[in-house]
């Protein structure tokens, strides 16, 4: 796998997109150019039950009721080698009838947080994410970065801000919540009069993940 630099694109604007894509407004545009490394990452992919288009492409046999979510939510596994079992030969089988989860995925969310994939099973999205490069060439993208880290470190510090006793099972929750809730981390410096990173309440930020 080469490690020559791969460009992520703008910034802020690549957050903006992101954020669009968690609220299922949009499909996440990733340049996988061919790399299929989320897809043999051993990763189960959950399926919602409204999902009927994406139900209806998967074989009802890969597909079981997901733990802990409520009856008609699916998840669908991984074969023996830690594929996705609608990967072919030539990439994604059912690509225009994905399920949500893929269409939102994208990489370069960890390369944005500075959170690293854990675990063997995501050597190759590891390697991924060390190649990307973000433009962080304005001011706005800037104060997007350092507002998206201190959304970070404030998950990582203040583990009880997840409603109803949840606690945040993984990277990809970690960087994924963090981009939930960067935009309470920017505010205004009155002495400059430019957006400036903000530490927001705790309650603040309980009120974002509960509603």
């Amino acid at each position: 796998m080469s490690d020559e630099p791969l460009a992520a694109g703008p910034f802020a604007p690549w957050l903006s997109s992101m954020r669009s894509a968690l609220r299922a407004e949009i499909d996440s545009d990733v340049p996988c150019g061919g790399c299929t490394a989320c897809c043999s990452a051993y990763q189960f992919v959950h399926v919602d039950v409204d999902e009927t288009d994406a139900i209806a492409h998967i074989p009802a046999e890969l597909l079981v009721q997901a733990p802990g979510r409520p009856a008609g939510h699916l998840v669908m596994g991984y074969d023996e080698h830690g594929r996705c079992p609608m990967l072919g030969e030539r990439g994604c089988t059912i690509y225009e009838h994905r399920p949500r989860t893929c269409r939102m995925y994208d990489c370069r969310v960890f390369a944005a947080t500075g959170i690293v994939p854990e675990g063997d099973e995501q050597a190759d999205i590891r390697r991924r994410v060390e190649r990307w490069r973000f433009d962080v060439t304005t001011e706005g993208d800037d104060v997007a970065r350092d507002a998206l880290h201190a959304a970070v470190e404030c998950l990582r510090d203040h583990p009880d801000v997840l409603p109803d006793g949840r606690r945040i099972t993984g990277a990809t929750e970690l960087a994924v919540v963090a981009v939930e809730l960067q935009e309470h981390f920017i505010g205004h410096d009155d002495a400059t009069g430019r957006s400036a990173v903000v530490s927001p309440p705790l309650e603040t930020l309980r009120a974002e993940l509960a509603g």
